[in-house]
């Protein structure tokens, strides 16, 4: 078995490092507080450590994941791969392009596995949706709209609503249409947190005509997650949480030469739920199974770095006030 470990074990680290003494070998756990580690450490069976540097070299780690505050991402990431170590990175995969960048050189250097933790990707009620638009249920896509909102994240110091949590929505808006993002508009602000955006808007232009409007909020007493995707034939309503989508398509009768357009005559709706399974759980088993069979894991490095650059055209488009073009 692939021994693992997790750097940085606070809300969402000690989740992967649960999931790794299930999956494969977890030898060992990182945190800067020393009780934090050793309570995950004692709970799981494995070791625990406080310093990155010790870890890294002495733990005995083949493969891991990084899950401290993001703009940590960069050194323990590039030296973890230069010692042929595997690695997957928590979302986003780093606080700049620039240092995603060198994350993914270093990656491209060493030949080592790299997969950003875009959670959502992996929701089975995502894989089933992609399915409704590529055998056309609902026709071609015209546009994705999503609302992700909740309240403000305490343990969230370093990056604002955007860059944190807008790259979940922005990674299956690319991958639900299959089609990357060539402009970017936004507005939004700073209503509780002051120094980081913690509200926004985004319209995102894609290829093919097809067009995103994503919402993002850390000021609202709920929880939602959901996604809507209007085609030429109906509506795809996903919903992440209760992992269901809804269908809405419309018959048709005739065709009105005259004005052109076709006249419904009868509307349906159809729910469709699945059976319910652990996201981060099938997220690791990808990472694995990738560094097993030495194939692409399903996110990439190019693509956790593709969602941080259009989250941060976003960030500037909210500051200039301009629409920003994407390379």
């Amino acid at each position: 078995m692939i021994k693992t470990g997790v750097i940085g074990v606070g809300n969402m680290g000690r989740n992967h490092a649960r999931v790794y003494s299930e999956l494969s070998d977890l030898v060992a756990v990182c945190d800067s507080d020393p009780a934090r580690a050793k309570e995950v450490a004692d709970r799981l069976g494995c070791d625990a450590y406080s310093d990155v540097d010790e870890f890294l070299d002495r733990s005995g780690v083949e493969a891991l994941t990084v899950a401290t505050p993001t703009i940590h991402h960069k050194v323990p990431v590039i030296k973890a791969l230069e010692l042929g170590m595997d690695v997957l990175i928590e979302k986003p995969i780093s606080d700049t392009v620039e240092n995603a960048q060198e994350i993914i050189s270093a990656a491209d250097r060493s030949g080592r596995t790299l997969s950003v933790g875009m959670i959502e990707r992996h929701n089975p009620i995502v894989k089933f949706t992609k399915e409704i638009v590529e055998n056309g249920t609902i026709g071609d896509v015209i546009n994705i709209s999503t609302k992700r909102v909740s309240s403000y994240p305490a343990r969230i110091t370093d990056v604002g609503v955007v860059t944190d949590i807008a790259v979940h929505d922005i990674d299956a808006v690319r991958y639900l249409s299959g089609s990357e993002v060539v402009s970017v508009y936004a507005l939004g602000g700073s209503v509780r947190t002051r120094s980081l955006i913690d509200h926004a808007t985004i319209l995102l232009e894609l290829e093919r005509g097809m067009q995103g409007s994503l919402e993002v909020s850390w000021l609202t007493p709920m929880k939602l997650r959901e996604i809507s995707i209007t085609g030429t034939d109906g509506i795809a309503d996903m919903d992440y949480m209760d992992q269901e989508v809804k269908v809405s398509k419309a018959e048709f009768g005739r065709i009105d030469y005259d004005n052109l357009w076709r006249i419904p005559i009868n509307y349906g709706i159809n729910r469709m739920r699945i059976s319910p399974e652990e996201p981060l759980r099938k997220e690791i088993a990808d990472f694995l199974g990738a560094i097993v069979e030495g194939r692409a894991p399903l996110v990439t490095g190019l693509d956790g770095l593709k969602n941080l650059e259009i989250a941060k055209a976003a960030e500037r488009s909210i500051v200039t006030g301009s629409k920003i073009t994407l390379e």
